[in-house]
């Protein structure tokens, strides 16, 4: 009797659907089913017409779009030339992970699910939709649903009776073991390193540029409450090109007093050589990975130890503990009946998976290094939107970088990885390189030269409009119109000469907002709602595009509220005309959003 096979595919922007993916990998293997596990983009779609059992994994981002590993699989899966039969062979389920504070909350799941249904796929449960929002994070709605998904595969999909299932607490093996070299090799870990500061093609996640940094300067004052930096690239010589809207992905390392002290929590020489051996065939080398490589790079430069470890952090932790005390506690915290206490243990507090390796010392002090792969995820890259032009700079690339940093009931303060490590780094004690590489944004700009925009940037969501801005105007084109909102002119009001500068000229309109000046607070929002008139004549006469960036939570519903009413003022439309209105801009591309949390 054949052991079934089982496909999960994942689409994951911040490594929580990827997460998840794996989990569900772990859980088949336990159960004894064959199972892959991929990403969505790395996977040959066409392939899908002789899958028999699929669980697709997917988050949503932004404003309802599928992560950036899954785009070109959703292109292909919505082909209209696709057979209403093309899946019929298929069982499949969809596990969606969304945020319920988000208007198109599991947007990209529950269109998946309907798809694959159109498709003659057969669906094994409803689609699961996991909500951050709630108190117990995704895991409240997942845990149930992952329940009845394995009785329904385990009845439909039967393995060999003589396959028993592996208990929960024995460790699954490690997917690499780790050769420690006893001679130092001729060629270092730092030769070997993917990165370059020459490439021959554009540079990529697989091969980022070796960027000197040659600016890092605050430009809040000395009274704001945030840290902001303006920080300056040199890519001469680097292949790489952009346009207004595109984005820098930056990838970060790990402090050196972090790095040292996991080094000693598990007893690990940080200068010591290994290669990496996959335990089974067809397993990929973890990319961007150094071969031979020295544990020192794998802990700075890979492993994400200062992050907050995942539900599958504990549970492997709690199969590798030999200590009674430690392993009963991680055990409980990898439970269903646990995830109350783990959130406030480890989610409320904002606690890393090195703090939580100090708090099992014991534990820690035993994990095996093959597992180090299989326990803390990779770091991920950072992406900034480009703040210049190449018209304006030619050989700079310009980001605004908020240091993240605030307090939780721990005692150390909480940091960024990213833009503390930036913060940290200064070109004029001598020479800085950061692997950086560029992508494409969400926003596009009109190509006619005559079209105005409307630019809404508070904060740092106005890094991307100092871009287009720069273009624009190297090209002689006005009707540039930026509503920018801070706390206060004198603290956080970023290039505010160079916008007064350019309104001299003639070649911007500035509207600014600021919050904390009066006793009532105002925002870009109120001076939208002001200038009602000239936002309804800009969009409905001469055809202007509508861009809003900045912090996702409540300034994207507050700024198209904004607009709903002066369509309705100024527009003389009844409350669903201008939400149609809203939405066919939407549908047009003349209204682009591009937010983060």
């Amino acid at each position: 009797m054949p052991v079934p096979q089982l496909l999960v595919l994942f689409g994951s922007q911040t490594g929580t659907a990827q997460d998840e993916a794996e989990r569900l990998g772990r859980e088949a293997r336990r159960r004894r089913l064959g199972c892959r596990v991929q990403a969505l983009d790395s996977y040959a779609v066409a392939n899908l017409i002789r899958e028999p059992l699929v669980i697709f994994v997917c988050a949503t981002t932004g404003q309802g779009d599928p992560p950036d590993n899954m785009k070109n699989f959703w292109r292909f899966i919505f082909r209209k030339s696709l057979l209403s039969t093309s899946l019929c062979q298929m069982d499949f389920a969809v596990l969606g992970l969304g945020d319920s504070s988000y208007a198109k909350f599991n947007f990209v799941a529950k269109k998946l699910h309907r798809r694959l249904l159109q498709l003659g796929g057969s669906a094994l449960l409803p689609p699961c939709l996991g909500d951050d929002q709630h108190e117990l994070g995704p895991d409240a709605a997942i845990d149930p649903w992952l329940g009845d998904l394995w009785k329904k595969i385990m009845g439909l999909y039967p393995v060999p009776l003589d396959l028993p299932e592996i208990p929960f607490g024995v460790p699954l093996p490690s997917k690499f073991i780790f050769q420690f070299l006893q001679e130092v090799p001729s060629i270092g870990a730092e030769e070997l390193n993917v990165a370059s500061s020459a490439p021959q093609r554009p540079p990529s996640e697989l091969q980022p540029f070796l960027a000197p940094m040659v600016a890092n300067q605050r430009v809040t004052g000395p009274q704001h409450f945030q840290d902001v930096r303006l920080i300056e690239f040199d890519i001469t010589d680097s292949s790489i090109s952009y346009a207004a809207g595109d984005v820098v992905a930056i990838m970060p390392s790990n402090s050196e007093t972090h790095t040292q002290h996991f080094c000693q929590l598990l007893h690990l020489d940080p200068n010591q050589f290994f290669m990496l051996k996959a335990r089974e065939p067809g397993v990929p080398y973890p990319p961007g990975l150094p071969q031979p490589c020295t544990v020192w790079h794998l802990v700075s430069q890979y492993l994400d130890i200062a992050s907050v470890p995942r539900r599958s952090f504990f549970e492997l932790l709690a199969c590798l503990s030999p200590h009674g005390l430690e392993r009963e506690k991680l055990l409980e915290f990898s439970s269903a009946k646990g995830q109350e206490e783990l959130w406030e243990y480890c989610n409320r507090p904002r606690r890393t998976i090195l703090e939580v390796l100090c708090d099992f010392p014991h534990t820690a002090a035993a994990i095996p290094p093959d597992y180090l792969l299989d326990l803390i995820p990779r770091i991920r890259p950072r992406a900034f939107s480009i703040a210049s032009s190449l018209l304006a700079h030619p050989t700079r690339l310009q980001i605004l970088v908020a240091v993240v940093q605030y307090q939780t009931r721990l005692k150390e303060p909480r940091r960024g990885l990213c833009s503390s490590w930036l913060a940290s780094l200064n070109p004029e004690q001598g020479p800085v390189q950061v692997p950086l590489w560029v992508r494409p944004g969400s926003l596009v700009f009109p190509e006619t030269p005559n079209t105005p925009i409307i630019m809404v940037g508070p904060g740092t969501g106005v890094a991307p409009f100092r871009a287009v801005i720069q273009e624009r105007v190297a090209h002689g084109q006005t009707g540039n119109f930026l509503f920018f909102g801070c706390r206060l002119r004198d603290q956080d009001f970023y290039w505010r000469t160079e916008w007064q500068e350019l309104e001299k000229k003639g070649c911007l309109t500035l509207v600014t907002a600021f919050s904390r000046e009066q006793e009532k607070k105002v925002y870009v929002q109120h001076r939208l709602r002001e200038l009602g008139p000239l936002v309804w004549e800009l969009l409905d006469r001469h055809g202007a595009f509508f861009y809003l960036a900045g912090n996702a939570k409540y300034m994207p519903t507050d700024v198209a509220e904004a607009l709903t009413s002066i369509f309705q003022e100024e527009g003389r439309l009844s409350n669903p005309d201008a939400a149609a209105y809203l939405a066919r801009l939407q549908q047009t591309q003349r209204f682009q959003t591009e937010t983060w949390a």
